[in-house]
C-alpha cells in the first residue's frame, strides 16, 4: 500500500511537471523544455546535468536505477516534447540527443518508439494517466 500510494504520487506530481511544461510551451519553448528536464530528473530521482547528458547508455543508467517501468512511457513522451521544444527553440543539437534518449529508453523498456516532432497532447497525457489508474475517468 505505501508503495502505491508513493508511486500514485509521483505519478501526478510527473504529470503536474508535464502539464506545466505544456503551457510553457504555448509561450516559451526554452521554458518549457527547462520544466520538462526538472520534471523528468524529479521522476527518475537523479541529476538533470547528468542523466541528461547521456546519449545511448542513458536507457541503461535509468534501468540500472530501479525506475518503475510504468513511469518510463511517461519519461519517453516527456522527452520526446522536449526535443520538440528545444527544436522550436533552435537548439537542435540538443534536440537530437533527447528524440535518441526517447527512442533508446522506449527500445530498452519495449515501448513504443516516439514519432520525431510529433506533441504529446494533454489529452493523450489525460488518457494515460487514466488508463493507467492514477486518476479516474472525466466521463464518470
Amino acid at each position: 500500500m505505501l508503495q502505491q500510494d508513493y508511486l500514485m504520487r509521483l505519478f501526478l506530481q510527473f504529470a503536474e511537471g508535464i502539464r506545466r511544461s505544456m503551457d510553457y510551451g504555448k509561450h516559451d519553448p526554452n521554458e518549457a523544455s527547462e520544466s520538462l528536464e526538472d520534471a523528468i530528473s524529479r521522476a527518475l530521482d537523479m541529476d538533470a546535468d547528468v542523466i541528461l547528458g547521456l546519449e545511448e547508455s542513458f536507457a541503461s543508467i535509468v534501468h540500472i536505477s530501479g525506475t518503475d517501468s510504468r513511469v518510463v512511457e511517461y519519461v519517453v513522451r516527456s522527452l520526446a516534447l522536449e526535443a520538440f521544444y528545444l527544436e522550436q527553440a533552435g537548439r537542435t543539437g540538443r534536440s537530437d540527443l533527447r528524440y535518441a534518449q526517447a527512442c533508446a529508453l522506449a527500445r530498452a523498456y519495449g515501448v513504443e518508439e516516439p514519432e520525431r516532432n510529433k506533441v504529446f497532447t494533454e489529452e493523450e497525457l489525460a488518457g494515460m494517466l487514466e488508463e493507467d489508474g492514477v486518476v479516474e475517468s472525466s466521463s464518470r
